[in-house]
């Protein structure tokens, strides 16, 4: 019995040694943590259960027979991150490169199916180069298996991607269908073919780090959520990340206790607004006074700043932000905001995390580049998302609400359950100035008539009180109670039931 226990000892240290001594001390050479510290680092400590320690590829081409190496370049199994249940799997760069073979895909996809039962997140940590080449068709028939889980795992649980080395070629398309990307700086990359590849067909001389790094896929691309400077800042951030999200679509938001009274007033929100309605402001301020202990969670901080998206709570439990920012060209909606808010909402109606959208939204952005790049395909997909959400919808409009955005933004008229303006609301067609100068147009020539209809326009309709004689708005609020109504409105429609007619699934406009 003894012999039986030191084999599989030894069995055991030889495959957390996976590639060998050698390659572990290059992976942290370059500035990198192997799959198991990892794997240590984004789970409570010792909670970690490792699955198929031992799998081995059953490749015998261009003697890959004489190859084997426990574990086969994949690190699968479960543990909890903070209590709770996560479904975790690391790709292992110092054995074959982590690249995927027919075996190693059937652990990834062993572990996808235990998180579908299970109803609990699945966490990706990538570093590896692709399919491998031996395996051929066995390799991209592995790939198809664990992209078609993606799918079918997409809404129901959580799935989170951390880029943390190469990615490239088939093993781009497992994260791009998760519900968050994560990447380190200077470290990672994502691209669907290399610069050599790009240097043959285009004659392009590009970088990994620029045709696929970090900066790129949060700036640019709009692939990454958010970009970190080290593999144990990503991982802490994933921790975070998790705290605020449902284990899965039928659960309902984690609840954690909290100490941050909701109907705290802040009066420094009552000066918020410039009196120039031409002047910005910074609508974190405004988030970060009004969730629990001004913990914002960001997503997509860096890309399409004109408008926020985020988790935070209220009375401990998760909400999901959506802002206009009026620092970033004037808070006005484009393709690319558009699409970002489209998508965070969806998740959040996935996942019955409920929204709250703070509004200072000047219209949707003009000129020829956002026409022809397809300005009312994407504006529409940010309508489309806020009108299908059955999830609670609080808005609040401190200022701009003009034109179609002002529907657009969770109104009243898609959706919106709980309406409120600040006094400072300009709920109108479009500003004072244009409008008058159409309406009056036989009146531009005289300056103090065009002053005088100006006046007259933004006493009639540069109010909020138009909209809220009318029910669009249900109550003015004053700026330093937007916490306390806010945790009213949500804790009201906590239980809130919406009946749709039956279909198979929409046809969003993608």
């Amino acid at each position: 019995m003894k012999d039986m226990l030191e084999r599989l000892e030894s069995r055991r240290a030889q495959a957390r040694l996976g590639g060998g001594e050698k390659r572990i001390a290059a992976q942290h050479g370059r500035g990198k943590l192997t799959a198991r510290e990892r794997i240590e680092l984004l789970l409570d400590g010792g909670s970690f259960e490792e699955f198929d320690m031992f799998v081995e590829h059953r490749s015998t081409d261009f003697g890959m027979e004489k190859s084997k190496i426990p574990g086969d370049g994949v690190v699968t199994g479960w543990g909890t991150v903070n209590g709770r249940t996560v479904f975790v799997f690391a790709k292992d760069f110092t054995v074959f490169g982590g690249s995927l073979s027919e075996a190693h895909a059937q652990k990834i996809i062993k572990i996808q199916d235990m998180a579908l039962k299970m109803r609990a997140p699945i966490v990706g940590l990538f570093d590896a180069g692709g399919a491998r080449i031996q395996e051929g068709v066995a390799a991209l028939g592995g790939y198809g298996e664990v992209f078609k889980r993606n799918v079918i795992a997409s809404g129901v649980i959580p799935q989170i991607s951390v880029i943390m080395g190469p990615c490239a070629g088939g093993d781009v398309y497992s994260p791009a269908m998760t519900d968050f990307i994560f990447m380190v700086r200077d470290r990672s990359y994502m691209f669907v073919t290399g610069p050599e590849v790009v240097k043959t067909v285009t004659n392009e001389t590009v970088t990994s780090e620029e045709l696929g790094g970090a900066k790129i896929h949060t700036t640019k691309s709009s692939v990454a959520d958010g970009a970190y400077d080290n593999d144990v800042e990503a991982l802490l951030q994933v921790r975070r990340l998790l705290d605020f999200l449902p284990a899965n679509n039928l659960d309902g938001v984690p609840e954690i206790p909290s100490f941050d009274d909701p109907g705290r007033a802040d009066e420094s929100l009552d000066t918020l607004i410039p009196d120039n309605p031409n002047k910005p402001y910074d609508m974190k301020e405004l988030i970060l006074k009004v969730v629990d202990e001004g913990d914002f969670f960001e997503i997509q901080e860096a890309y399409a700043k004109n408008i926020i998206t985020g988790f935070g709570r209220v009375e401990g439990r998760t909400v999901g932000f959506v802002a206009n920012q009026p620092m970033v060209l004037a808070g006005v909606l484009d393709s690319d905001a558009s699409r970002k808010a489209a998508r965070f909402i969806r998740f959040c109606d996935a996942f019955g995390i409920p929204i709250v959208t703070f509004e200072d939204v000047p219209g949707f952005l003009p000129g020829t580049a956002q026409e022809y790049g397809g300005l009312i395909k994407h504006g529409a997909k940010l309508l489309f998302a806020y009108s299908e959400a059955t999830v609670p919808l609080v808005t609040v409009i401190t200022r701009k609400a003009y034109g179609g955005a002002y529907d657009v933004m969770a109104s009243k008229h898609v959706g919106g359950d709980v309406n409120y303006a600040w006094p400072t609301a300009q709920i109108a067609v479009m500003g004072a100035k244009g409008a008058v100068e159409i309406i009056f147009r036989a009146d531009i020539g005289d300056p103090d008539k065009i002053a005088a209809r100006t006046k007259e326009y933004e006493d009639r309709f540069m109010s909020p009180f138009v909209a809220a004689e009318r029910g669009y708005i249900d109550e003015v609020i004053m700026p330093h109670s937007t916490r306390r109504r806010i945790a009213r409105a949500l804790a009201m429609l906590r239980h809130k039931e919406t009946e749709r007619p039956w279909k198979k699934h929409d046809n969003i406009p993608l």
